[in-house]
């Protein structure tokens, strides 16, 4: 029974080795991001969050429903995209794991090794006489080479001594730098795959909302405060073609107006997080349209106030006229009228008929030849902004990531662990003194500064 159970136990922890070293393993990284290499690519040649029917028209029925039931639609969201970033995070926090013991013992040890012989095998050590005795030239080198080194000491020995110097241990740090950068990066993306959100709203002049429909669902989603919308105004090109439009906006919570901005394209209001953006706008059904009635009898012309939805009585006793609606452009035997209202006239006998009202157009209602016309004397559009709000509680991570980039790059690439080995031994008024070095990058460089200092020891001696 106890064998049993130790062979258990070594079986177990053999299994859980092999999860470790497979998720240490370089080519579940190059799988990893040649997968979404792939995904990228893939998102790019087919058009994300689309219409349902496009997609349909498309593809087909076939492919529309194989696709969409592999989240290919809206695939940075989908549970697989997400699984692979998650993968991919593990990844590289078991592979920085599994290489950072070595590292980290070199790091922050309080008393670093030297190997002399090391450093006396090195390709680019400096070798030559000092005519001096040994101990003459002790702290004039000790000095010579502790400059600029955070760390070093002197080591005396049967004929001799040794200066050791060491700097920018921990620029070995960098690489993991970047990969908690990457980690970064990674977590602040899948949380905003999950929990961010990006939807649209239309708000008229004057009103308020406290949700958005999601682009992605069409669903519902709630804000944690409200928008109203206080006013918008658009310019225009000479051409016609909008120029400019801004909104004024403002945020309320728990009733309160807390922020006020005017956004155009391209400068969104931030509040807590969300975004808003200036999208689009619009032009609604307008509250109160004054309406001019023409007898065809008399001829007369009456001016009427009328709103959408209420019937006004016709003057002399004419019957009574209800406005129905507006459609900013209307197209009547493929001609495009514009803005216009359409309306439901009822003679003094009941006889209803629906007519035509373009803005543009005001005599268009006369070619009907009724017992009266109807055309628009004027009205005040009312504006709705379009806007679209998005929200992504990850984003201060990936700023952060991108901080964190930037920072271990520059320590990666232009910094560097320095060691230094300066040994001097000899008899009598003669010395031979070695000069040798090694740097983590930047051999060059490292050899530069070893011919200058070997030059400014040779002079002190």
């Amino acid at each position: 029974m106890k064998g049993f159970m130790m062979n258990k136990s070594v079986s177990e922890d053999s299994f859980a080795r092999r999860i470790w070293k497979y998720f240490a393993s370089i080519q579940l990284t190059i799988f990893l991001l040649s997968a979404l290499a792939a995904t990228s690519i893939v998102g790019t040649l087919i058009p994300q969050n689309a219409d349902p029917a496009a997609y349909f028209q498309e593809y087909g029925e076939t492919f529309y429903r194989l696709f969409n039931a592999a989240g290919m639609f809206d695939m940075y969201h989908s549970w697989w995209f997400r699984l692979l970033l998650v993968l991919l995070t593990v990844n590289i926090v078991v592979c920085s794991i599994e290489r950072l013991s070595t590292t980290w013992k070199i790091v922050f040890t309080r008393n670093p090794k030297f190997n002399p012989e090391q450093f006396r095998n090195n390709h680019d050590a400096i070798r030559f006489s000092a005519p001096a005795p040994v101990q003459s030239l002790k702290e004039p080198y000790a000095a010579a080479a502790g400059r600029g080194f955070g760390f070093h000491k002197v080591e005396a020995f049967e004929n001799g001594f040794r200066v050791m110097a060491e700097r920018g241990r921990w620029t070995r740090l960098g690489v993991y730098t970047v990969h908690l950068s990457v980690v970064l990066l990674l977590c602040g993306g899948l949380i905003g795959s999950i929990f961010g959100f990006d939807g649209s709203a239309n708000i008229p002049v004057g009103e308020v909302i406290d949700s958005v429909r999601l682009r992605n669902s069409g669903k519902a989603h709630q804000l944690p405060f409200q928008i109203r919308c206080d006013d918008f105004s658009v310019s225009y090109y000479d051409t016609g073609a909008p120029k400019e439009y801004r909104s004024r906006l403002t945020v309320i919570e728990q009733g309160k107006p807390v922020l006020n901005k005017d956004i155009i394209v391209n400068d969104p209001m931030r509040y807590k997080g969300i975004n808003v953006f200036q999208a689009s706008y619009g032009t609604m059904p307008p509250r109160e349209v004054v309406l001019e009635f023409t007898s065809g009898e008399s001829g007369q012309s009456y001016e009427k106030k009328s709103v959408i939805g209420s019937p006004v009585e016709l003057p002399e006793g004419g019957g009574s006229f209800e406005l129905k609606g507006f459609q900013e452009r209307y197209r009547f035997r493929n001609m495009n009228l514009g803005q216009t209202f359409m309306g439901v006239l009822t003679d003094a006998q009941g006889k209803a008929e629906t007519i035509l009202m373009p803005v543009q157009y005001p005599s268009f209602d006369k070619m009907r030849k009724g017992a009266w016309s109807v055309s628009v004397k004027g009205f005040k559009p009312v504006y709705y902004t379009g806007l679209q709000i998005t929200g992504d509680p990850g984003v201060l991570l990936v700023y952060a990531g991108f901080i964190v980039m930037i920072i271990g790059c520059f320590i990666t690439f232009f910094m560097s662990h320095l060691r230094l080995f300066v040994e001097v031994t000899g008899n009598g008024n003669k010395s031979r003194v070695l000069v040798s070095g090694s740097a983590s990058k930047n051999r060059i460089g490292m050899q530069k500064r070893l011919k200058k200092l070997a030059e400014e020891l040779g002079k002190s001696a």
